[in-house]
Formats: C-alpha cells, sequence, structure tokens
C-alpha cells in the first residue's frame, strides 16, 4: 500500500510538472540557399539527389560561414527516394565535409518535406534539445527508381532457394516472362488511385475557376518571376558547378518562360479529356533542385554573431479527404493558422502559396471567400475573406521557378523573409498542398521590425 501511494504521488507530481507550458525561446531562420531549379531531364539529368542536396549545404555553409562545432542536427526531406542514398540527409552531408560526429536525418510528407524538416527542427530547438539545425530538402526526378513486377522480384528473391535444374528454369521463366513489365513511381493517390492533375481538374470546375483564369495566372507567375530574376531577387540560388567532358557552372532556374494567353489557349488539357482545363501551362513540371536552410534559436544566433533574416513564429498541419479535397490545404490551414495566432488576414503583408496547379491556387482562393465553404467545410461563422492578388506570390511560384517536392519549403521560407525585408512588411504566411489530403501553413515575422 505504501508503494503505491508513493507512486501514485510521483505520478500526479510528475504529470502537473509536465503539464506547465514552458517558455519556448524565439527561433530565427538565419539564411537559406537552393540551387538553380531546372526541369527535370535537363542539365542536372546525370546527378543523383545526393549532389543537389550536397551543395545546397555545402553552399549554406559557406554563406553562413557556420562553425561545424555550433551545428548540432541536419534535417532533410525529400520524396522519390533513391534506395542506395535512402537516409539523404546524412549521406549529403558526409559528402558536403560535415564532421561525421553531427547527426542527420531524412523526412518525407510529399510536397512540404522540407517544410517538415523545418519544424521538425524547430521543435528540437524549442525544446532545448539543440542550438543550431540545418533543414533541407531535394529533390532529382531526372533519374526514378524503376523495379521489376511483383512476380519477377518474388521469382528473383527464390531462385536461390530453388534446389535442382527444372526448378531453376521454371523460375527463370517467370522471370524472363516479366521483364518487360516494370512498375514505375506511382502518380496516383494511392488511396484514390487518381492523379493530383485529375484532382485539380475537379477542384478547378468545383470552385468555378476558368481555363482562362488559369492561364492568366500562370501567365503572372512566369512573368513575376522572370522580373524578380532579372531585377536580381533569388538571392538565395546559389551555382553548382558540373564537371566533364565540358565543365559548366549552372547558376540560374531554367524553366520560367513568359508566353501569351493565345499561344497558352492553344494546348490540350493534359489529365481530363477533351474537356479538362488543367495544361501542361498551368500546371507546375517536373523539377530537380535543392535547398537548404540554417535555423537557431535567436539567443544562440546573437551571442554567435549571425545576423537572422526572419522569426518563425508558428506552423500548422491539416489534413483532409485525399480525393474531393486533396489540394485543398491552404484554404483550410490559413484560416486556423492565423485564428492560432490570433491575427486577420489584413495582419499579413506577404503570402506565399505553393502552386502546383494554376486552378488549385485559384479555386484555394475562391474557397476562403465562400460563405457556403467556410460554413459548411470549415464550420466558420462565415466566409474568412479573399487573399489579395497584390500580396501573393510576388517573385512568381512553383508554377515558373518549378517545384522539387523535397525543396520547395525551404523557397517558400526564403522568400517570404527577403519579401517582407524588402516590402516593409511584418508578418508572412506560407501555404501549400500535398499528396494525401495534407498542408502545412507556417507564419513568419520580419526580424527587427
Amino acid at each position: 500500500k505504501m508503494l503505491r501511494a508513493v507512486s501514485s504521488s510521483f505520478g500526479t507530481a510528475r504529470a502537473a510538472s509536465t503539464a506547465v507550458k514552458r517558455n519556448t525561446p524565439n527561433i530565427v531562420l538565419v539564411d537559406a540557399v537552393r540551387t538553380p531549379f531546372v526541369v527535370s531531364g535537363t542539365v542536372f539529368k546525370d546527378l543523383m539527389a545526393v549532389d543537389l542536396q550536397k551543395e545546397a549545404i555545402k553552399a549554406l555553409v559557406e554563406k553562413t560561414k557556420l562553425p561545424y562545432e555550433k551545428l548540432d542536427h541536419i534535417i532533410c526531406g525529400t520524396v522519390i527516394q533513391e534506395c542506395k542514398t535512402s537516409n539523404i540527409a546524412r549521406e549529403a552531408a558526409l559528402l558536403a565535409g560535415v564532421p561525421d560526429n553531427i547527426p542527420a536525418h531524412t523526412v518525407t510528407l510529399a510536397c512540404i518535406s522540407s517544410n517538415v524538416a523545418i519544424t521538425t527542427g524547430m521543435g528540437m530547438l524549442a525544446t532545448g534539445n539543440a542550438n543550431a539545425i540545418i533543414a533541407g530538402g531535394v529533390e532529382l526526378l531526372s533519374d526514378v527508381p524503376i523495379r521489376y513486377n511483383r512476380k519477377a522480384r518474388k521469382a528473383m528473391l527464390g531462385m536461390n532457394k530453388a534446389k535442382d535444374v527444372p526448378s531453376k528454369l521454371k523460375i527463370g521463366g517467370e522471370i524472363v516472362k516479366n521483364l518487360l513489365s516494370p512498375e514505375l513511381p506511382a502518380v496516383a493517390e494511392f488511396s484514390t488511385g487518381e492523379t493530383m492533375g485529375h484532382s485539380g481538374d475537379r477542384l478547378a470546375a468545383a470552385f468555378n475557376v476558368s481555363r482562362r483564369e488559369q492561364d492568366e495566372f500562370a501567365i503572372r507567375s512566369h512573368t513575376l518571376a522572370s522580373e524578380a530574376a532579372k531585377n536580381g531577387k533569388f538571392t538565395d540560388v546559389v551555382p553548382v558547378f558540373l564537371d566533364g567532358k565540358k565543365p559548366k557552372t549552372i547558376k540560374e532556374d531554367n524553366g520560367i518562360r513568359v508566353s501569351t494567353i493565345e499561344k497558352l489557349s492553344t494546348l490540350k488539357p493534359a489529365f481530363v479529356k477533351p474537356h479538362g482545363t488543367v495544361t501542361a501551362a498551368n500546371a507546375s513540371y517536373l523539377t530537380d533542385g535543392a535547398s537548404a536552410a540554417l535555423i537557431m534559436t535567436e539567443e544562440y544566433a546573437l551571442a554567435n554573431g549571425f545576423k537572422p533574416k526572419a522569426y518563425l513564429r508558428d506552423y500548422l498541419y491539416v489534413a483532409q479527404d485525399p480525393k474531393d479535397q486533396l489540394l485543398l490545404s491552404p484554404a483550410y490551414v490559413i484560416p486556423k493558422l492565423l485564428d492560432k495566432a490570433g491575427l486577420g488576414l489584413k495582419d499579413i503583408d506577404v503570402f506565399e502559396i505553393h502552386e502546383a496547379f494554376a486552378g488549385q491556387v485559384l479555386a484555394n482562393l475562391n474557397a476562403m471567400d465562400s460563405e457556403y465553404f467556410c460554413k459548411e467545410q470549415m464550420k466558420r461563422s462565415g466566409k474568412f475573406g479573399r487573399v489579395p492578388m497584390d500580396k501573393l506570390n510576388l517573385w512568381g511560384g512553383s508554377l515558373s521557378i518549378g517545384h522539387p517536392f523535397g525543396a520547395t519549403g525551404v523557397r517558400l521560407a526564403a522568400h517570404s523573409a527577403h519579401r517582407l525585408k524588402e516590402e516593409k512588411g511584418q508578418y508572412a504566411v506560407i501555404a501549400a498542398c500535398a499528396a494525401g489530403g495534407h498542408g502545412v501553413g507556417m507564419l513568419i515575422e520580419a526580424y527587427g521590425k
């Protein structure tokens, strides 16, 4: 009885102590870099994803002049994994020259994988388990793992167990029979069997986004990205040197193409044929690229001579129906995030919303401005309001700059921080959708405001 009483008392005291909310430190974005984002199958086609992530980590360390003894952990996001480098964060760190006593791990959550890298790092910083973290991400869609089909794999694994010639010939025949039926990486949702493009098409239709509106938004994205690049806004881009018979240095994104509404209107639907509205021009393209960000507690950054670019104030993840609402996460997460922070739509100076498809972005804007959607789906008292276009993606977005799945989150954070400084704003909101009906929202505050 005495032991039970002591145990019960200890348990109660322990529960009470952990229930007290800790005072968490300010977390800051010190700096961020990315390789050029390039169309898959072009200049980075002969590299591995680990090569690009290495370049981003190496460039970030050089740019920030980060002593390795000040670095506690590295986290990188990726989606289409190369099995040889399953923990790509660790392999890239070692290739970049990071000492082997600094741990590194890899995370994955579709298009928001590097957001997960950042927020995982924020959690480690907030709980005192680290002072300085590199968070990044990478995707190289020029080369993806292609497998033999299940029957061929099963036969190959069974070959060693075959004890006589007839058995081996039988298994060999099964292998040969299935050699020309490879399994490609899935381009569809496992739960629904539907591609994201089909979902984007249906979403645009559901929220009355016309083909012309989508094409005009795509032109806007490419035009703004082109202007930003020409005016030197993309200070996060670091060059990548390619060795070989014809050595060259890749210095800029190569997917930005300003076109006309006349040209875009001639393209055929890419997914829902013949009446769909999503085309190759108003959808993000397959992209190769990597990114990396240095995040710290503010106290540690200032004590060690680093000048932060922005505060990483808060974040929120959401998930909903992966079929009819696969790409609607920004509409769900932005109101929830701002409610959590005690802010309103008018308090936000900069919006960076991931552009999976032009129709997806516009549908989300319509959803937040819909009385019916906000009341019925989000259980709000009324519509949230419309994100103003003059605050949205003013340096272009994923439609134009490109979208390496695992790397985009850091790019969104870097552009948010840089835009806040240039536009003299205080708060920025990042929002992005991802496969599985997932989404993320992040709140960033200008440093020194």
